[in-house]
């Protein structure tokens, strides 16, 4: 299992928080996804997803809820 950590500007709303869970949470590969302080981590088998795919699909939907991410 490999993980990715972002940071984001401010803490998710539960309702944000729920949906990037559900969307992301439930694609193949994705083994957890943490949402919590500003921060999201998420742990996946990059045999069946790869972090540059889980990257950018994380960021945009991060971007269409409405927060930045931070560097």
């Amino acid at each position: 299992m490999k993980k990715v950590s972002f940071g984001v500007e401010k803490n998710f709303c539960a309702e944000c928080s729920l949906a990037l869970r559900r969307f992301i949470g439930n694609m193949d590969g994705v083994d957890s996804i943490d949402v919590e302080n500003g921060m999201i981590a998420i742990s996946f088998d990059d045999a069946i997803i790869p972090e540059e795919m889980l990257v950018r699909l994380t960021k945009d939907n991060i971007e269409k809820l409405g927060y930045k991410l931070t560097d």
